[in-house]
């Protein structure tokens, strides 16, 4: 294959056995049914490209193309996946609390990161026909990415997805259905229909190249804060799959000589009604249990099964850090209180991070003065709002004091 762009992409392999796998290949899960991770000839990376010259380019997601998949510029598919900023929220959150607003990317959510990486890689790779279960947010990533390289899109939603992601989706120019299902069992119907070559499975994890357009979140978070890490993230997590690249790129900046050794605590934020791996961490076991009857107002993590819940729990023992439940209750407060004590309008999801951080510094994880990133991971402006009913009639005298 002719690479005319700058990648170091030695093989793929195993997350559970080690076992290799060739690149420039279309691959779906190892031989044993687990996530493949994409692994670079990092040696030959540090010579080609130092961290100050990426840090002189355009703060744009394919600054780090060395450290991605893509081999052919004309492979990328591009809406302008900006660096997210770094947002204090001291009145909602206190000194150390930082969010980053993931809710600026294209299609208003960190799906984006993901989603432009698995769609030129398979653009790359010759896929014509895709198909993937969401919750919402992926959903439209992918319906938008795909259309822009003529890729086409089948896309399942469970029941409950938020009526502007379906139709998101859809205006998108994918065939979007609504199913009566968790989205775990939308992932089974997209699975028959992989099986009998309808078209190619696009289920978190299922193939290699989300995990290394969610790891770009890891490498931001190095250069905004001067090549050093925060001391805690808090990542809302469903599949799991930031929180798994944001892990594989600290260790990738580390072998490189970018970064030392200090890790952030990674805590894995999930509802109190669909809390698998809470439940697993608890446990201290390796794999979670489906959480059955899950329910929750925060649509992007209500996962009831996630395939990479052994990796997403070893990142998370590995760095110090816990997987923490909330309820629906405590979300909606941190929300309402970031929007109108920051000004700062999370998303339900971005809204438990907050929740999950204010338990945390109450029962002492956490120190109010380190620096704790929370992620935000879409816009607020796609989900409900409580309702804004006052009104005045301009021809009636008007109290202007009372207003």
């Amino acid at each position: 294959m002719h690479r005319d762009r700058p990648t170091f992409v030695s093989h793929l392999e195993c997350s559970m056995t080690g076992e290799r796998y060739e690149a420039d290949r279309l691959h779906g899960l190892s031989r044993v049914g687990r996530p493949l991770l994409v692994r670079y000839e990092l040696e030959a990376l540090g010579q080609a490209v130092s961290r100050d010259a990426i840090a002189a380019r355009p703060t744009d997601l394919w600054r780090w193309r060395e450290l991605l998949p893509v081999r052919r510029t004309a492979s990328i598919v591009s809406l302008g996946e900006i660096e997210t900023p770094l947002v204090p929220i001291p009145r909602s959150g206190g000194p150390g609390a930082i969010v980053k607003d993931e809710g600026r990317l294209p299609t208003g959510s960190f799906k984006a990161r993901g989603l432009v990486m698995a769609v030129a890689m398979a653009r790359e790779l010759g896929v014509t026909r895709i198909a993937m279960p969401t919750n919402g947010n992926a959903g439209a990533a992918l319906a938008a990415y795909a259309a822009r390289c003529g890729i086409e899109t089948v896309v399942l939603c469970p029941e409950e997805t938020p009526e502007v992601n379906v139709r998101e989706i859809a205006a998108q120019g994918a065939r979007v259905w609504r199913v009566n299902g968790q989205i775990d069992e939308c992932g089974a119907i997209v699975a028959r229909g992989a099986a009998e070559g309808r078209w190619f499975d696009f289920s978190t994890l299922k193939e290699p190249y989300r995990i290394e357009g969610k790891k770009t979140m890891g490498l931001e978070l190095a250069a905004q804060f001067g090549w050093e890490l925060p001391d805690a993230i808090f990542y809302p997590t469903g599949g799991g799959t930031g929180l798994i690249g944001m892990w594989k790129a600290f260790d990738e900046m580390e072998r490189l000589g970018w970064i030392g050794s200090k890790r952030p605590r990674m805590y894995a934020v999930q509802a109190s009604g669909c809390a698998p791996i809470v439940r697993a961490f608890e446990a201290g076991v390796d794999h979670a249990e489906r959480w059955e009857d899950a329910a929750t107002v925060a649509a992007g993590i209500r996962v009831p099964r996630a395939v990479g819940d052994f990796l997403i729990l070893r990142a998370v023992r590995e760095s110090g850090g816990r997987a923490l439940a909330v309820g629906d209750p405590a979300i909606l407060t941190a929300v309402d209180e970031a929007a109108r004590k920051d000004g700062l309008l999370l998303c339900p999801e971005g809204g438990a991070t907050l929740a999950a951080y204010r338990q945390a510094l109450a029962d002492g994880l956490v120190d109010p003065e380190e620096r704790t990133v929370l992620f935000n991971c879409a816009t607020g402006l796609k989900y409900p709002m409580p309702p804004a009913d006052n009104w005045l009639d301009r021809n009636a005298e008007i109290d202007l004091a009372s207003l």
